[in-house]
């Protein structure tokens, strides 16, 4: 490849957008939801599910109902994204993000796979 031709696909690569944000996992069949951040979206769907077909999540109720009903029972949806390059602290932000969401949606129990965080 010649350097005019590297130069070129260099530069088309820096202005591909990459957005961070949160997303959830719903169970059309009861209802549930998982939500959860990531840095980078763009291809979180496709690992996500790669993870969950190969028995690997982390979350032992979500990978139970997954592995017990399939992965056409549930439906991947971006709640909020963010442009990355228009964030300082990513980190932070997808802390504030997460803690918005799931004050809002309070997947626990019934309503979805996460466990309520214990308070002192």
């Amino acid at each position: 490849m010649d350097r005019e031709r590297r130069k070129e696909l260099t530069e088309q690569f820096k202005q591909i957008k990459t957005y961070m944000g949160i997303y959830q996992l719903r169970n059309t069949i009861n209802g549930k939801i998982y939500l959860a951040t990531y840095p980078n979206l763009k291809n979180r769907e496709v690992m996500l599910r790669s993870e969950l077909d190969m028995g690997r999540n982390y979350n032992k109720e979500l990978q139970k109902e997954w592995t017990e009903m399939g992965g056409d029972a549930f439906v991947y949806e971006i709640l909020e994204q963010k442009e990355s390059k228009d964030v300082l602290d990513k980190h932070w932000t997808l802390k504030q993000m997460e803690q918005e969401w799931m004050d809002k949606l309070q997947p626990y129990g019934e309503k979805g796979y996460h466990k309520p965080k214990k308070t002192p």
